[in-house]
């Protein structure tokens, strides 16, 4: 790794600041994964109370899915870009702002009358997940010390595994029994909590270095980090092909009521949380290209099985790989950029979080357009959702090829 891509430190930035006080790093750390775990929610409110958002709001599901699409469009545009605008700000009041600013956005959109309301506040709201996940793994890493570092990154990111266990689930439920506005409204209230919490314990002076043209222009023109990059982007256009629409598939083609809908979500979440959990604690010895590989060969066995789950248990056991895969993938793609150059490893991070967000817009806006085309053929029922999976394989397999010549590149230069 000494010749690995990036290894001037000069040239990203890093600090050489002393660590915080223990007391400080530990009472941050539970904050932003509970941060992380609100941002999670309200990323994920649309597709857990969509059956309501589109029946109350009088839009087919296609159009209601866009949604999702807008928003990941806002984080992934955002992430680097307000990361370049909030390089020198505070992170403790940048991060509690931004939970202010979500929290007042869920709140708006609870309240908009029409989809064509809702749209714009949605996607302004959203610009707060642009800003907080990628800020506070930084703010983390640097407050904790050098040998903790990617133990606490990797903590805080739990967050998002605990709310694909109980909030997609519970906004399903929530969407499905009280409207989708209480969900919205619930993220809102969660935001404030959060809020308040990162002010509390979160000290002052908390300023990562902010990257330099230098490290931007290393990242953007090195062709294997690049194409790493790409990987988490493919592979999350395949699964949002397909994930977006679970709750509606769930209702109009397995027939399944609001607890079925919410007890599958939970399903689903529980090994996702599992899968993130297992990579955290083999990652180093199996390697993180070789997770990637493995964790997305998962993901693709679940979508070329998916016309097996034509009941609950069946449908249980189609997604289980899927859910392994589907969160500890990112998470072994953000250990992978840091391993193949630790020192360009705050942009690699900004541009993998605008990957992810990019992947979610493709494939909502893919299946979207894949349903309404269906729809206006006349399908109906699972005729409206049939070639889902198959458009999502080919997707997968594609990061899947892209994956594989990208570890193949860096062992060839004595990278990995």
């Amino acid at each position: 790794m000494d010749d690995a891509p990036g290894t001037d430190t000069a040239s990203a930035g890093l600090s050489s600041e002393p660590p915080a006080p223990a007391e400080s790093v530990r009472g941050a750390r539970w904050a932003l994964l509970f941060g992380n775990f609100v941002i999670g929610c309200g990323v994920m409110v649309v597709a857990g109370s969509l059956n309501d958002l589109t029946r109350s709001l009088q839009v087919s599901v296609a159009l209601g899915g866009q949604l999702i699409a807008v928003a990941a469009v806002m984080m992934c545009l955002g992430a680097p870009l307000l990361a370049a605008a909030a390089g020198r700000l505070d992170r403790r009041r940048l991060l509690a702002f931004t939970l202010v600013w979500y929290a007042l956005g869920h709140a708006a959109s609870a309240l908009m009358p029409s989809y064509a309301a809702l749209l714009p506040v949605r996607a302004l709201s959203m610009l707060g997940a642009a800003v907080f996940t990628p800020q506070a793994a930084a703010a983390i890493g640097w407050l904790a010390p050098a040998a903790q570092r990617g133990r606490a990154i990797t903590f805080i990111f739990l967050g998002w595994s605990v709310a694909s266990v109980f909030g997609m689930p519970l906004h399903s439920f929530i969407g499905e029994t009280l409207g989708w506005r209480w969900a919205f409204g619930l993220v809102a209230v969660l935001a404030a909590g959060a809020a308040a919490w990162v002010w509390a314990v979160m000290p002052d002076g908390v300023r990562p270095p902010a990257m330099n043209l230098r490290a931007w222009r290393e990242v953007l023109t090195h062709p294997v980090l690049m194409a790493i990059v790409a990987v988490t982007a493919l592979s999350g256009a395949g699964q949002f092909t397909v994930f977006t629409y679970f709750a509606p598939y769930y209702k109009q083609v397995l027939g399944a009521g609001a607890t079925q809908i919410s007890l599958l979500f939970a399903w689903f979440g529980a090994f996702g949380l599992i899968g993130n959990l297992l990579l955290s604690r083999h990652v180093d010895r199996i390697g993180a290209a070789r997770a990637v590989a493995l964790l997305l060969g998962a993901v693709a066995l679940s979508m070329l099985a998916w016309p097996l789950g034509t009941g609950y248990l069946s449908m249980a056991c189609v997604l289980l790989p899927w859910a392994l895969g589907m969160f500890s993938a990112n998470s072994a793609q953000q250990a992978r950029l840091g391993h193949a150059a630790p020192a360009l490893a705050p942009a690699l991070m900004a541009l993998n979080t605008s990957a992810i967000y990019l992947g979610q817009a493709v494939g909502a806006a893919g299946g979207g357009a894949m349903v309404a085309a269906q729809a206006d053929a006349g399908a109906t029922g699972p005729g409206l959702y049939g070639g889902l999976h198959w458009v999502g394989l080919a997707w997968v397999l594609a990061a899947l090829a892209l994956s594989r010549w990208a570890a193949r590149r860096l062992r060839r230069d004595g990278h990995a």
